[in-house]
């Protein structure tokens, strides 16, 4: 259920013949996208990796789950919050290729600065910036790959950019467990470059090297030229108050086109939210919830994990594609119907999870959570980019893509604020689990299916006018 999100198949209706432009080399664009793949790999693979952690920092600062919760969350969305849409900005008025590059190259080195974090202060500290490093990733390699590639091309390199998701999940559980297992093996404490350090910081500072690596590769990527006038990116006239362009900047006006049409926005905006404090927010809590419900440690945890999460969310794109195109043949609303059938199922399979009474039924369940999470996630996101104006579609995406990534990173504090507070016993990890999906799920299930109607007399007055 909401799961990775993106920005949906932007608009490709530029051509060689509106713009006068020749389109580049297409060898130049799929090293492009190989570089955009290896990218989104490393990202995805740095925050399984990090979550797998979880345990290990636990134990070795002595902090709650509500404060793990937070390092795990909240805190790597503070910068994001303030920085983030503004820096997403940068992707239309510098090279694209330069924006990723260091985008990726700064989230590699908070990674590597983690390892060197002397207490767990400076480790928050190191977390506080990676929303903001990541923030222009998703809008700038949609940019880049959609000047890259011819119109017909888009459909399937929009599909192979999924591999990076995929690939930086599954495998991250796999090779994260391995590299915890390894690390466990050494003293507690060890010295690198002088510095005392807990065994388990070792990982952080091996997962950094890759960021830089995609950093130096995105330099050798051609950078396309753009297949739109100059002015299509200005957000304001060039003559408008200071004011008036700030506002524009931060998104006032895709803001006030979303409150608009409030009534098809909200519910869908809503039921996002509600779907990725659990979704998003149960990430961090996969591995404690398995250590301490079933005694299992992150080698033996990732291993069945990763194999599972990659054969589920290979399926789950695929079935997922294969269901909302056959509901779109029967329903106007169908990319909103065909999410809603699948928040049922994937609440269903969230709440029992955590009442499974072994540890491979319950990771079982969590995958077939993913491979529901990736289902659904293609309508859910074509559902946004099919009603968003069109003149603000990109910042219309980014404000859905806030909700996601900030609630996301609130969920864990959520968790494990209601393991420390409410539930009392933080080895009973799994009645947290079960109540925050009690408590979340159901709702963003109702206004889902609350979104039906709205969005399908919404779809019906754009095609009274042609849209």
């Amino acid at each position: 259920m909401a799961i990775a999100p993106t920005a949906g198949e932007p608009s490709v209706t530029t051509s060689e013949t509106v713009t006068g432009q020749p389109w580049p080399s297409e060898s130049r664009g799929w090293f492009a996208l190989f570089v955009v793949v290896f990218a989104t790999f490393v990202t995805f693979f740095d925050q399984t990796v990090f979550g797998m952690l979880s345990e290990r920092m636990k134990q070795s600062f002595g902090i709650s789950d509500s404060t793990l919760g937070l390092l795990q969350g909240p805190v790597t969305v503070v910068a994001y919050v303030i920085v983030g849409i503004p820096l997403a900005r940068l992707v239309d008025i510098f090279p694209r290729k330069y924006v990723l590059g260091a985008s990726i190259a700064v989230l590699g080195s908070i990674m590597a600065l983690g390892g060197l974090a002397q207490s767990f202060r400076q480790l928050v500290f190191t977390r506080l910036f990676v929303g903001a490093a990541s923030s222009a990733n998703g809008p700038g390699s949609y940019s880049l790959l959609v000047d890259s590639f011819r119109p017909f091309r888009i459909p399937l390199v929009f599909a192979l950019l999924q591999l990076g998701f995929i690939g930086g999940t599954s495998l991250g559980a796999i090779i994260g467990g391995q590299m915890i297992g390894y690390t466990s093996t050494l003293p507690e404490t060890i010295s690198f470059l002088g510095l005392p350090i807990f065994n388990w910081q070792l990982v952080l500072l091996m997962i950094g090297a890759p960021g830089l690596v995609a950093g130096l590769l995105y330099m050798l990527v051609k950078e396309p030229p753009r297949r739109s006038p100059p002015e299509a990116s200005a957000l304001t006239a060039p003559d408008a108050p200071l004011a008036r362009k700030f506002a524009a900047f931060m998104g006032w006006d895709a803001l006030k086109a979303i409150w608009a049409r409030k009534a098809v926005f909200l519910p869908l905006f809503g039921a996002l939210a509600m779907s990725a404090i659990e979704s998003q927010g149960l990430i961090p809590w996969r591995v404690p919830f398995i250590a301490r419900t079933y005694g299992w440690n992150e080698a033996e945890i990732g291993a069945l994990l990763g194999t599972l999460f990659l054969f589920a969310m290979l399926a789950g794109i695929t079935v997922g594609g294969i269901f909302v195109t056959w509901m779109g043949k029967r329903y106007k609303d169908a990319n909103i119907r065909a999410t809603a059938i699948i928040f049922v199922c994937t609440t269903t399979v969230t709440i029992v999870t955590p009442l499974m009474p072994t540890a491979e039924l319950a990771i079982g369940m969590m995958a077939l959570g993913t491979f529901f999470g990736l289902a659904g996630a293609p309508a859910q996101n074509a559902a946004i980019q099919r009603i968003a104006p069109n003149a603000m579609r990109g910042q219309v995406s980014a404000f859905y893509l806030f909700m996601f990534t900030f609630f996301g990173a609130l969920g864990s504090w959520v968790i494990g604020a209601v393991s420390t507070y409410i539930v009392g016993d933080e080895q009973q990890l799994w009645k947290a689990l079960l109540i925050t999906g009690v408590a979340f799920l159901p709702l963003a299930t109702f206004l889902m299916w609350r979104g039906i109607r709205p969005y399908r007399e919404e779809v019906e007055r754009l095609e009274a006018v042609g849209l």
